[in-house]
């Protein structure tokens, strides 16, 4: 039986010895993810989130990241 994404997510965290995610920390990395399958394909959107998470970036600043280089895709 599949559990909620919140207790996914609160319960990965927990085995991975990190705090959990705030909702707003959560909504940024989904924004992010949502760009890149749009600007690229859709398994763009997960190793986006983890190329942020390995250089350090908050969810806000991968959200940042990702806004910026569809947009340089755009032009």
């Amino acid at each position: 039986m599949a559990i909620p994404a919140s207790e996914w997510l609160e319960r990965y965290a927990q085995r991975l010895g990190v705090p959990p995610l705030s909702t707003e920390e959560i909504d940024a990395l989904l924004a992010a993810a949502g760009v890149a399958a749009h600007s690229s394909e859709r398994t763009a959107a997960p190793v986006t989130c983890y190329l942020a998470a390995r250089a350090g970036c908050s969810p806000s600043e991968a959200l940042d990241a990702a806004r910026d280089l569809s947009a340089k895709l755009d032009d």
